[in-house]
């Protein structure tokens, strides 16, 4: 629990000091759902550091689900009614359950790596990536794909409908003191596309 309070805490620091149409995606594990106050410390996080709750994605995996589900659901729309977004995290590898969805209107659906990795090569792959994406648009929920690395993905799940890419396509991990450089190869990246 204190490991994951120092990071959100410092995590919201940080991010206070990107521009501001830059947001900020943070892990929560279910252990941080067990104890009670998970909302308060997200509160905290967020006032300390003077970032925009909007501004603030929480990603939760279903695991979170599972466990003591009528509070887990509670909580989940206290932090959004704080303002901050709700990403499902990793969609389809776990105890995937539309009932999930329906109960909790989430922000994001990540799409696992899993299902990207060999896109181009499996049809299975390619079924489950469009349901998933048509569902999320029924929805309005946003979809990204997690693990882009070749083109031929980023084409595919473009054409799936997929609102947000992320993976070593477009960067690798890199210290926040590298953010200069990443916007500026981002808006290069944007002006060649247009």
């Amino acid at each position: 629990m204190p490991i994951g309070e120092w990071v959100l805490r410092d995590a919201c620091r940080e991010a206070a000091t990107w521009p501001s149409a830059m947001k900020l995606s943070v892990n929560l594990s279910s252990v941080q759902f067990q104890k009670e106050g998970l909302v308060d410390i997200v509160l905290d996080a967020l006032t300390g550091s003077g970032l925009l709750p909007q501004r603030l994605e929480l990603e939760i995996t279903e695991s979170v689900m599972l466990e003591r589900t009528e509070a887990n659901i509670s909580t989940l729309h206290q932090l959004r009614a704080l303002g901050v977004a709700i990403v499902l995290d990793d969609f389809g590898t776990g105890f995937s359950s539309l009932r999930y969805v329906q109960q909790f209107p989430f922000d994001k659906i990540k799409v696992d790596r899993s299902f990207v990795k060999d896109l181009a090569q499996n049809t299975n792959s390619a079924a489950i990536v469009c349901a998933v994406t048509g569902l999320a648009k029924a929805l309005n929920i946003v979809t990204v794909a997690e693990g882009v690395e070749t083109q031929d993905q980023c084409q595919l799940l473009r054409a799936a409908g997929c609102d947000q890419l992320q993976g070593y396509l477009f960067f690798k991990p890199a210290p926040a003191s590298h953010l200069h450089f990443i916007q500026k190869a981002i808006t290069a990246s944007n002006a060649s596309a247009a």
